[in-house]
């Protein structure tokens, strides 16, 4: 509506303006005569752009980032260390995939299984020597303990593996479950376990963290508070976002 009313008006802004920019008071501020043909030039057409739908939602989707120095509120709280905890995290859950989600039979299997005994808790490999048969076959050789021999098998019959000792005097011969689409599956289940575990245990870090923060609010403004707390989810987010590719990846190894 506004650009049709200027069209009407061009002609009359055509006669007026060479007057206008011939004035005292336009000339001692040095600005060019304007020939009378240029006038249809001073009146472009403008074009108004609107936001899209999609540019609206990309636009409401966005967060922005917060970037504290850590050095700035230290007092408060050590993000660091905050961050230290998160990244145990999901070092553990790497652990636990690489020791517990394995299709490869290997001796070093069964290492990470802990031994409860009256003495106190060991690793595996501590108590029996093991070593692998068959790829369907692992061996552990308690002679060393033999009076661990109960807690051994009742640790290997516990464990998230499926396995089945079979005790022999002071050899436990440990048959490997063979590798079937049905196993695989369950390791996937496993897999999502150990992922579900890693995002509990770093959302307590988050939890503990804010509430440390929470704690220090004498004598510190509410938007450093805020811009804190804001930082520490930030972070615990970014490690959520890590666990899930680590996943994902263990998902795409296990299924083939």
């Amino acid at each position: 509506m506004a650009l049709s009313h200027l069209n009407l008006l061009r002609p009359v802004l055509c006669r007026f303006l060479p007057s206008v920019v011939r004035s005292p008071l336009l000339t001692s501020s040095r600005v060019p005569s304007l020939p009378h043909t240029s006038c249809p030039a001073l009146l472009p057409n403008y074009v108004r752009h609107y936001a899209t739908k999609k540019s609206k939602a990309k636009a409401k989707g966005q967060t922005a980032k917060v970037n504290i120095n850590a050095a700035l509120v230290e007092d408060i709280i050590s993000l660091e260390e905050v961050k230290e905890d998160m990244a145990a995290v999901l070092a553990t859950l790497k652990e636990d995939f690489s020791r517990n989600l394995s299709i490869r039979t290997s001796p070093g299997a069964l290492d990470h299984i802990t031994v409860t005994t009256k003495d106190g808790k060991f690793p595996l490999n501590q108590l029996g020597q093991i070593s692998m048969k068959s790829p369907q076959l692992l061996v552990v050789n308690m002679t060393g303990f033999p009076e661990a021999m109960a807690a051994v098998t009742r640790a290997l019959q516990d464990s998230s593996m499926g396995l089945n000792p079979e005790v022999e005097g002071t050899i436990i011969r440990v048959p490997v479950p063979k590798v079937t689409r049905e196993h695989r599956e369950n390791l996937v289940k496993l897999a999502k376990q150990f992922s579900n575990k890693a995002k509990d245990s770093l959302r307590k870090v988050r939890t503990n963290a804010v509430a440390r923060v929470k704690k220090s609010k004498e004598g510190v403004s509410e938007d450093t508070i805020h811009l804190i707390e804001k930082q520490i989810q930030q972070m615990a987010d970014g490690y959520v976002a890590d666990t899930d590719k680590q996943l994902a990846t263990k998902t795409k190894e296990l299924l083939g």
